[in-house]
């Protein structure tokens, strides 16, 4: 259900928008001047907020530079009985997602309704796709191994249903890509991919982060929050480290996955939610739940579908495939000609003993890229590669 904010200092303007849009099902508030919106929109999360242009005190304009320094992003839907041209396109320039004239057209206003909620989607779906570009800069799974094979078959397999996915396997052998993976194959991959640390989150906040809060819930609660649940409402929410998520929080995502609702932090109004769950950990759950750690009905609704990730070691066939990719993708970064790996190096690397697994050697290639020449020998991966060594 939309929350949708009405600024205008006419009542009987207010009084009929506010009936269309709850005849629509929307969930309305109202502000009778300038100042009350903008107060209103910094303390309470709107999805769609509809301004008037000629108000008393603070107009439309003024509202909308305010929105735009106070980095409100909620789109602002400009109304006017004076409009012209003019105005309108000072109006989009200044941010507005539309202006509409007086009298205002059901139609118009529901279409730009859902234009302006498909924009929200996308301007987050953006985000989503940036941090994946920034921390990926590909989205593939490289390797040609058994283990490796029968992960991307599984994933081709499992990726068009909305099947409960929990990946297991240590820390850094690439749990996040198989995640990422599953959703790029699956028929919300238009829709956000949202993830949550859940061992980087202090257990105090965690159900913040996933459930949102209302305004005044605890000390810092300043205004309405949406969680990652509903943040990833429609696609996919990735619950990263989940074996590190609080006994509290546990339950809420329990009774979460089998409802199919939430309740914000400090609220007792259920939100219907529509998000399809994948969880990854490095730890052994059912070890976790023989010591009284982790919810065993909870691994049971995560676990529908068991995707264990090999650590680098276990695929060492893979590693010059893989240095390969990443000397190519580092060498881009940096912006110095591509080098290469002699054969000795990459046996080299096969001998490490890869405890940091992908991200270990994505960082020691980086480190070969700009310290060694044109080509990488074999003793430069014995030099460099592990410096304690040489300390």
């Amino acid at each position: 259900m939309a929350k949708i904010l009405i600024i205008d200092d006419e009542r009987a303007i207010r009084r009929a928008l506010r009936e269309i849009l709850e005849f629509e099902d929307f969930q309305v508030d109202e502000a009778e001047n300038g100042v009350e919106g903008l107060e209103k929109a910094k303390n309470t999360l709107y999805d769609i907020i509809f301004c008037d242009i000629k108000m008393p005190q603070m107009d439309g304009m003024e509202v909308l530079d305010a929105l735009t320094v106070q980095k409100i992003e909620t789109p602002v839907i400009m109304i006017s009985g004076h409009g012209n041209i003019e105005t309108a396109v000072d109006a989009i320039k200044k941010g507005a997602f539309d202006f509409i004239e007086k009298p205002l057209d059901l139609n118009r206003i529901l279409v730009t309704i859902r234009n302006a909620k498909d924009r929200v989607v996308l301007v987050e779906e953006t985000k989503q796709l940036k941090t994946t570009v920034r921390k990926f800069k590909g989205s593939s799974i490289i390797g040609e191994t058994d283990g490796i094979i029968q992960i991307k078959e599984m994933i081709e397999k499992v990726a068009p249903s909305d099947a409960r996915v929990l990946i297991t396997g240590a820390n850094g052998s690439g749990k996040e890509l198989v995640a990422r993976s599953l959703h790029d194959l699956s028929n919300r991959k238009k829709m956000p991919f949202v993830e949550v640390n859940c061992a980087a989150i202090p257990s105090e906040l965690i159900e913040s982060e996933l459930f949102g809060h209302e305004k005044g819930a605890f000390t810092s609660a300043v205004k309405d929050k949406k969680g990652k649940f509903e943040l990833a409402s429609g696609g996919t929410l990735f619950l990263d480290e989940i074996g590190d998520m609080s006994a509290s929080a546990q339950a809420k995502v329990l009774r979460a996955l089998q409802e199919n609702v939430i309740q914000r932090v400090g609220s007792e109004r259920d939100i219907k939610i529509d998000a399809r769950v994948v969880a990854a950990t490095n730890k052994d759950l059912w070890k976790e739940i023989a010591e009284g750690r982790f919810r065993e009905d909870l691994y049971h609704r995560l676990a529908v579908i068991l995707i264990h990730v090999p650590s680098l070691n276990e695929r060492r066939d893979d590693i010059p495939m893989l240095a390969e990719y990443f000397i190519t993708l580092v060498c881009n970064e940096h912006g110095v000609p591509k080098k290469e790996f002699t054969d000795e190096a990459l046996v080299e690397l096969q001998q490490i003993d890869w405890t940091g697994n992908i991200r270990e050697l994505r960082n020691i290639v980086e480190r070969l890229v700009i310290l060694c020449g044109a080509k990488i020998t074999g003793d430069d991966v014995k030099t460099f590669a592990n410096p304690k060594k040489h300390i």
